[in-house]
């Protein structure tokens, strides 16, 4: 590997396997041995977060959780906090968004947000100049990549597999967070919360920008499954949120203060 120039911060870059998906990992700047270490303990907490929190696993805190063996006191603490952070999406999105699925607890919608959110935390905290966390296409930005230059995020193009639909600048912005939620990667494995079935939309996808990857993806899952109409209307009435949203019918829908986001 080259080395960087002298006017240029350090990358490091790292690609985890975790929680069903792959979190990316690009960070800049900072004292090598303290982010470093930032980046291991964030891979670590990625892996306690899945034995935590998984579905799929029996053992995990949440299946014993949800089948009745444990209490929430008796669990990790993150579990009480993921809860609530479920519970106050439910009441901000009018039960658009929920913890349940098929009747069981599941908070699957609103953990790996928050858990690449809080990863992307612990590298700055260490010192790092600039971070970006991708989980599963779902991004967490702090800071910046180099002098005069800001992250920027591809948002796919539902319709035409391997286009970009936009591209979202974090000029001017310490944080931001993109994510995207929609049927063109997983197909219809959105719920709607009324029916318990998956959502039945106009929508082919939702991306939501925000400073915050915990609360932008329950937004754009929920939006999902109100539909256009309703989900822009939603969307525009929350503070720090942009949102593009891209009908079946190829329409293509933002709120008014995207076009700022954009570059």
């Amino acid at each position: 590997m080259s080395e960087p120039a002298e006017d240029a911060p350090q990358e490091l870059r790292h690609a985890e396997e975790v929680m069903g998906t792959v979190f990316s990992f690009d960070v800049r700047g900072g004292e090598s041995g303290a982010v470093r270490a930032a980046l291991e303990e964030a891979i670590a907490g990625l892996h306690r977060v899945d034995e935590v929190f998984s579905t799929y696993r029996e053992d995990s805190q949440i299946s014993r959780l949800a089948r009745g063996e444990l209490t929430v006191e008796e669990c990790d603490p993150e579990v009480a906090e993921v809860l609530g952070l479920g519970a106050e999406a439910e009441r901000a999105s009018d039960g658009w968004f929920s913890t349940r699925y098929e009747g069981r607890l599941d908070p699957t919608g609103i953990v790996k947000g928050w858990a690449a959110e809080r990863a992307a935390e612990r590298l700055a905290a260490a010192g790092a100049s600039g971070v970006s966390v991708n989980g599963g296409g779902d991004v967490q930005l702090v800071g910046v990549p180099g002098p005069h230059r800001p992250w920027r995020v591809g948002v796919s193009d539902p319709l035409r597999p391997g286009a970009l639909a936009a591209v979202v600048s974090a000029a001017g912005a310490d944080r931001l967070a993109v994510a995207t939620s929609g049927t063109a990667e997983r197909g219809a494995h959105i719920v709607d919360p009324r029916t318990g079935r998956s959502a039945v939309t106009d929508l082919l996808a939702v991306t939501v920008v925000g400073p915050r990857l915990t609360w932008v993806d329950a937004w754009a899952t929920a939006a999902f499954a109100m539909g256009s109409r309703a989900g822009l209307d939603w969307l525009e009435s929350l503070p720090d949120v942009e949102a593009l949203l891209i009908t079946a019918g190829n329409e293509v829908r933002c709120t008014g203060g995207l076009a700022q986001r954009l570059g």
